[in-house]
């Protein structure tokens, strides 16, 4: 992997969605995504404190200048709102088998925004903009155990499962895509 060009998140649209940088204002919406029961049974299991939503908000923004990619703020053209999150990482995740110096793919979405094809959507034209801007044939995503419509969004994307291992005390599945 090696750095893009880019050194701040561009904004993409798709049909029903825009893809941007984050703003200060997000910071309700995205605290509010984070304290959902529905989200918190695939990812953190748990609420956060406003100081770990915020410190999380901080790290996605700012990945940009350091890698050349991050995540974007996923807003819904027609109302506004913001619907999540979705983009790439390098997290340095403590897991084997490590998946470090590969873009991983993430997303994450109120879940009153499931069930719409969003994020789909949203992944589809964040990979779109990879394919363009990262060097490297290979991106990954993890998926806790059990998670049917991430599973269902990472296939449609073209990922496919490579590896199924623990992290943080979790069943988790490694998905491959190659370009």
């Amino acid at each position: 992997m090696r750095d893009s060009p880019v050194n701040a998140a561009p904004s993409l649209e798709t049909e029903r969605l825009i893809l941007r940088p984050y703003r200060k204002d997000d910071f309700a919406a995205i605290s509010a995504i984070w304290a959902d029961p529905v989200i918190q049974l695939y990812t953190t299991g748990r609420d956060l404190t406003q100081e770990e939503t915020w410190a999380r908000t901080l790290r996605n923004a700012g990945l940009w200048p350091l890698l050349g990619f991050g995540y974007w703020a996923v807003e819904e053209k027609s109302s506004g709102d913001l619907v999540g999150e979705v983009g790439f990482a390098d997290f340095k995740r403590e897991m084997q088998p490590s998946i470090e110096g590969v873009p991983e793919a993430g997303w994450i979405l109120a879940s009153r925004f499931h069930g719409k094809g969003y994020a789909t959507e949203a992944v589809r034209a964040a990979l779109s903009w990879r394919d363009e801007y990262i060097v490297g044939s290979q991106t990954m995503c993890v998926i806790q155990e059990g998670n049917a419509a991430s599973i269902r969004v990472a296939e449609k994307c073209g990922f496919r499962e490579q590896q199924r291992t623990q992290y943080k005390d979790h069943e988790i599945m490694i998905f491959l895509r190659q370009t």
